[in-house]
């Protein structure tokens, strides 16, 4: 249980503070608020790895709980308790959005580039891929411990960076799900992008490195 209430944190926080940065910037490119997201996004990251890192590894996010199960480093059971901690995390953190911005504001939801479908679902695809190969990659020994929140963090950072002009980034199913819920409209109906995608990123990015880790007989 106390697992899970680290990823109810987490993402809490993560939805929080990080949708929060952008819902407040506007998160306009190429203005000050287009970098000020994309930090805080990986900042949040770095902070909640180096405190409830300890105890749920900090997935905070679907997409990594799933690659980590692929590569058999947790269990179904906590699989499902994980991303069912992870959504409620990030629905508390859009209802306190919600109640300090408003009705009126985007709470930092994604939106479908250009209207397209296809092109945005590749985009987190791709995305999602990148980061969930860095967070495997980096934890996968246990001497990167010290730094692997700060990797993790920048590798974030990194995919908000190319990503936020196109999506406005997900690569988290469960932190576009919650603010969708409460902006409605666009949003919510092409949310499902944003938590299939980052999903079948994750599912791309645990299959290449358990080809990538594999080790010979």
């Amino acid at each position: 249980m106390k697992k899970y209430v680290a990823e109810f944190i987490g993402t809490f926080v993560l939805v929080a503070v990080a949708c929060g940065v952008a819902a407040v910037t506007g998160c306009v490119f190429p203005e000050a608020g287009y970098i000020a997201t994309a930090l805080a996004f990986g900042l949040v990251i770095v902070a909640m790895a180096y405190s409830v890192g300890n105890i749920s590894g900090c997935h905070i996010n679907p997409a990594v709980s799933l690659g980590v199960l692929i590569n058999g480093g947790m269990s179904v059971k906590d699989f499902i308790g994980y991303v069912v901690a992870q959504f409620l995390g990030a629905i508390a953190g859009a209802a306190v959005l919600f109640a300090l911005l408003g009705a009126d504001s985007t709470l930092g939801t994604n939106g479908l580039y250009d209207g397209n479908v296809c092109a945005s679902f590749l985009v987190e695809v791709v995305l999602t891929f990148i980061f969930v190969l860095a967070v495997l990659g980096v934890t996968s020994k246990t001497e990167n411990g010290k730094v692997a929140g700060l990797v993790i963090g920048l590798s974030l950072t990194l995919v908000h960076l190319i990503g936020i002009p196109f999506t406005g980034t997900s690569v988290n199913p469960a932190r576009s799900f919650g603010p969708a819920l409460f902006v409605g409209g666009d949003a919510l109906s092409c949310v499902w992008v944003f938590i299939l995608a980052p999903l079948v990123g994750g599912a791309i990015a645990a299959l290449v490195w358990k080809f990538l880790n594999c080790k010979k007989a």
